[in-house]
């Protein structure tokens, strides 16, 4: 099943992230190289495609797992929780519809 894992940021959290990103990045890439990663990405602080030093809300990720609890767990081992980037982190079932 799918899940949306959505994380917020920590307000001043920006250094933090930028640290974490290459192994973030490396577990998402692995998802996608298994052909479970659905879609994933940041949300800017503003209304830009490139925030610059206002940085980032937080991030969306939508991925397949085996159950509620694999996905919570892989979420939990995200280097953007484990290193503080995220104040706030959810994980729901989700059911793309489109396209």
């Amino acid at each position: 099943m799918l899940y949306a894992m959505i994380g917020e940021d920590v307000p001043g959290s920006l250094d933090a992230r930028m640290r974490a990103r290459p192994a973030h990045l490396a577990r998402l890439e692995a998802l996608r190289d298994e052909g479970r990663l659905v879609l994933a990405g940041p949300m800017p602080a503003i209304d830009s495609p490139d925030p610059g030093p206002a940085g980032f809300s937080g991030t969306l990720m939508v991925a397949e797992f085996e159950s509620l609890a694999s996905a919570e767990q892989w979420f939990a081992e995200d280097p953007y929780v484990t290193q503080g980037v995220f104040a706030r982190t959810s994980v729901k079932p989700f059911r793309k519809a489109l396209p």
